[in-house]
């Protein structure tokens, strides 16, 4: 009974005793878990942690993987357990996923993006098209698009960097070439009659023999091209992507400096205005919120025109004294009958009444002389209008406020302070 105790004493004491020997000793590595990935898998976090199985770990190693995992970028925190058996240890990462972007290549016209992306997968398997905003795996896909271009222009360089993406509200991870530089030899559109149209045959020269960037491409197509689609009512135009047409195999050859770009157009059908839903407004009528629009039904659907329209319905509001209105339209297409409707949502927010005047940089007499030419009095219904046309005149017509008096300002600095719960407005004028 004596000698099967101890043995029984032993076994007890048996996982505390490894438990121990963990924090300055190391064990077998028997398996690694993954709690809390979203976008990777849990293969491939664990390639990330550079663990091998049936390696010997110890805290340090185990705390190791975890501070490589952060350094990666792609994940924003990772802890970890550990449980040890017998000579071996099991370790489970909970990780947080950082948001991640998508990347795009700005200045590589000599390749398909298909060709760029297999170059970074060749260095991270896990990589998909997208990349936290910094880290380890955003450096070492440079490397590797770095490496992809050396065998041509050994000298070029792979920078990075975060911008707002030129086609929608959201950012992308842009990649770029320094110590290359391409440029647009030509710009031709499958839609001829754009080449003959005399507002693109003017705005050509500011793309032309310009250094290449799909950004700057795509923001000549966003802010050039599609206005004259929009304008003749073909709202929902196809324009793009640009494609680069390269004569021969780039492999094989010199990148070529002279980029020739080609860019598909559908201009689809004309639509043509077929009226507005109004929601949420009361304080202003349908009829004149409609009547502000000032578009008839049966008239071709000025894309361009619709858009400004929404402003000038908020600044109604702002004329009435809401100026915090929110605007929001909707278009709904009838593509069958070609026509265009819209549903607006409205929220008309607080009503603000003009409360005082705050001026900071400017002589007493130059102040007494701005009071006197501002029209509104404590208690009335603030006038956005008024407001920008004072402005106005304070900023290029200063003569009419200040008559013959030498003021020497470069820039008025200017501010609403708005108070919802007591409806006043509190207008700040800062003279530099």
């Amino acid at each position: 009974m004596r000698v099967r105790l101890i043995v029984w004493c032993i076994v007890a004491l048996l996982p505390f005793s490894l438990s121990q020997a963990i924090h300055a000793q190391t064990a077998a590595l028997h398996a690694i878990h993954v709690e809390g990935m979203k976008n990777l898998t849990e293969d491939q976090i664990i390639y990330l942690t550079g663990l091998k199985d049936g390696a010997q770990v110890g805290r340090s190693e185990m705390q190791d993987a975890a501070d490589a995992l952060v350094r990666t970028g792609l994940f924003s925190k990772v802890a970890y357990k550990f449980d040890t058996k017998l000579d071996q240890v099991d370790v489970t990462y909970h990780v947080d996923e950082n948001p991640r972007l998508p990347v795009s290549y700005d200045n590589f016209p000599w390749y398909d993006d298909s060709e760029l992306n297999a170059a970074i997968q060749k260095l991270l398997p896990f990589y998909d098209g997208h990349l936290p905003q910094a880290g380890d795996v955003v450096e070492r896909a440079a490397d590797a698009l770095k490496q992809f271009i050396a065998a041509k222009e050994p000298h070029a360089e792979v920078t990075h960097q975060v911008v707002l993406s030129p086609l929608s509200d959201g950012s992308e991870q842009q990649f770029t070439v320094v110590g290359l530089v391409p440029k647009i030899a030509s710009m031709e559109f499958s839609d001829g009659k754009l080449i003959e149209d005399a507002r693109v045959r003017a705005h050509l020269p500011e793309i032309l023999q310009h250094p290449y960037s799909r950004m700057t491409i795509d923001l000549f197509l966003s802010e050039q091209i599609r206005p004259i689609y929009q304008q003749e009512g073909f709202l929902r135009a196809k324009i793009g992507p640009p494609v680069v047409r390269l004569a021969g195999d780039p492999n094989t050859q010199k990148l070529t400096e002279q980029i020739p770009v080609y860019v598909p157009c559908d201009p689809g059908a004309v639509y043509k205005w077929n009226g507005v839903d109004w929601k949420g407004n009361s304080a202003i009528s349908t009829i004149t919120l409609t009547s502000t629009l000032g578009f008839k039904a049966g008239d071709v659907a000025d894309g361009q025109a619709i858009f400004g329209a929404w402003d000038k319905v908020r600044e109604e509001y702002g004329q009435r004294g809401y100026l915090e209105a929110k605007v929001t339209p909707v278009a709904v297409y009838d593509d069958a009958g070609h026509t265009v409707s819209y549903d607006v949502s409205v929220v008309e927010g607080t009503q603000y009444h003009y409360g005082s005047m705050i001026i900071s940089g400017m002589s007493l007499t130059g102040e007494k002389m701005i009071r006197d030419a501002w029209t509104l009095k404590p208690g009335d219904l603030f006038d956005k209008k008024v407001f920008e046309d004072f402005l106005f005149r304070l900023e290029s017509r200063r003569e009419t406020i200040f008559k013959d008096l030498p003021v020497h300002y470069d820039t008025v600095g200017h501010y609403l302070q708005t108070d919802p719960a007591k409806g006043s407005v509190e207008v700040l004028l800062d003279f530099k």
